[in-house]
Order: C-alpha cells, then sequence, then structure tokens
C-alpha cells in the first residue's frame, strides 16, 4: 500500500522534481472546508501551497439529493472524475490533499478518491500549518489551470457500510461515532434534525486522533487507543460522523493503526433523517 501521511519537506522536494521517489507525479489539492464556514475559496486565494487546486467539498466531493440521503452522500462517479480529471489527475499520479483543519476536511478527498481508484493519495500531516512552520512559501490567487488529466474512476476500493446494515452492524461489530462526545451524548445538535448517537455505537471523537500540531498520532499509540475501545482482533470497525467528513478522519487513524475500516457515508445525518431508526442519548452506547 502507498503512504498514507506525507511531510511538508518530503512534499516540497517532490514539487521541486515533479513527482515522489516512491509515487508518480505529484498533484496537491487544497480542501479546505469547515461546517459553519464550508467556502474555503477566499483562503485558498489568500495564501495556498503553489500549485495546489482548490477542491470544493460540497459540490466536487459530495452529491445533494434529499435529506434522507444525508448531508454529504458519495457523488456520482462521473462528477467526481471529471473534477479530478479537472484538477489534471492522471492515472500514476500521487495526490497530496491538506486543508487548514488538522486534515479534518482533507480526508474526505483521500477517502473518497481511494474508494474510487486512486491508488496513491496522501495526506500532508499537520496541514498547512506543517508547510508554513517549515519556512515554504505560499502562492495567491488562483493557481494555474492544469493540463485536464485523463484518471478514469470506479467505485469499491474501499470497505462501505449503507444505511440498511449500520444497526446491525453496531450489535455485532464495533461501530465508532466520531463527533465531539456532547453531540454523542445528545447535549447538543447544530444541524441534524435528532440529537443522539447510533443506538450500540462508541464514542471516539477523531479529534484525539491528533496531537496539538494537527499530526497523527503514531500508530502504535492509534492502535492502542482503538483496543481501548474494542477494535480487538476479529472485530470489523465501521466509522460514522455528522455528515461522512470527519469519518474520513478517522478511517484515515484506523488505516494508519492497521485495521480496515467501514465507512457510513451517509453517517448521522442521513441515520436521524429517518425517523423510524432508533437513537440513543448518554454517555453509553445503548
Amino acid at each position: 500500500m502507498a503512504s498514507i501521511l506525507t511531510t511538508a519537506p518530503e512534499l516540497h522536494a517532490a514539487l521541486a522534481t515533479g513527482a515522489y521517489p516512491d509515487g508518480g507525479s505529484v498533484r496537491v489539492l487544497d480542501v479546505r472546508w469547515r461546517l459553519d464556514r464550508p467556502d474555503g475559496l477566499p483562503d485558498y486565494r489568500n495564501g495556498h501551497i503553489p500549485g495546489a487546486q482548490y477542491v470544493d467539498l460540497d459540490h466536487d466531493l459530495a452529491a445533494h439529493g434529499d435529506p434522507t440521503d444525508g448531508r454529504h452522500p458519495i457523488p456520482p462517479i462521473e462528477t467526481l472524475q471529471a473534477a479530478a480529471r479537472r484538477w489534471g489527475v492522471d492515472a500514476g499520479d500521487t495526490v497530496v490533499v491538506y486543508d487548514d483543519l488538522k486534515n479534518m476536511s482533507s480526508a474526505r478527498a483521500w477517502w473518497l478518491l481511494r474508494h474510487a481508484g486512486v491508488d496513491d493519495v496522501r495526506l500532508l500531516d499537520g496541514s498547512l500549518r506543517a508547510w508554513t512552520d517549515a519556512g515554504f512559501d505560499l502562492e495567491d490567487g488562483d493557481a494555474e489551470t492544469p493540463a485536464p488529466g485523463s484518471v478514469s474512476l470506479s467505485y469499491g476500493a474501499l470497505p462501505v457500510l449503507e444505511l440498511d446494515a449500520v444497526g446491525g452492524f453496531a450489535d455485532e461489530d464495533l461501530l465508532l461515532d466520531a463527533r465531539a462526545g456532547e453531540r454523542y451524548r445528545g447535549e447538543v445538535e447544530p444541524i441534524d434534525p435528532r440529537a443522539g448517537h447510533v443506538p450500540g455505537a462508541v464514542s471516539a471523537p477523531t479529534t484525539e486522533n491528533v496531537g496539538a500540531d494537527g499530526r497523527f498520532r503514531s500508530p502504535d499509540e492509534l492502535r492502542s487507543r482503538f483496543r481501548m475501545l474494542g477494535a480487538e482482533d476479529g472485530v470489523s470497525v465501521g466509522v460514522y460522523c455528522g455528515s461522512g467528513v470527519t469519518a474520513a478522519h478517522q478511517a484515515v487513524a484506523l488505516t494508519l493503526a492497521g485495521y480496515e475500516p467501514r465507512v457510513f457515508p451517509g453517517s448521522w445525518s442521513q441515520w436521524s433523517n429517518h425517523p423510524e431508526l432508533p437513537v440513543a442519548a448518554g454517555p453509553d452506547p445503548r
């Protein structure tokens, strides 16, 4: 398997030569997005890694349909393929993704592109801060438009949890809730129709997978954390969040720790929009 993370010096060197020594030609994607400020384009234009193409998470990495599908359903493969080609991605390229939020949003691009068959996708460990802390320059405005890419995409490379399988999965295996603890417990719900969590799910805020500097904890530290949460040998692990964005961040951490996680793309925004489905609240799974 290709590397999951890259450091700022590694990326800087790859941009200087045009490729990674253990990968292909490098393409950099800026995936800045926040729940309360989804349009990251102004921040991108104020300063981004040279050559990075801006990715609109809400439109490039998600579909828009009925609320019962969730807030960020997986987009049609044609939508993602057209976007990837617009970013200049060819087969065999190494795609590096980053944001300014400890990779909480760029992980969505990592997971979705991997699921669509892009073999080598890496997150800039420490996000944009790692780049600037290393003393590397930013460029402002819009990056030069690359020549159209030719990559062909097809979903199915990573395991996925669909809505009708989530309840049974939580009964038989380990389902992790990547949201903040107060949302899991049902104390607050800022955007979705019901508060609480999927019955049987275990609280595992994905913010605990990184240090204060935004870098992922070591594989051993992550493995220890997930084992304490119930990820023992022989147990399948699934993960959800609010709408399938930070669940991808948890999936990165689980992959670093040696697991093969299943992401529930619709996440809480889909589950809570189905009034026939049960909801649990409080600190316990049930």
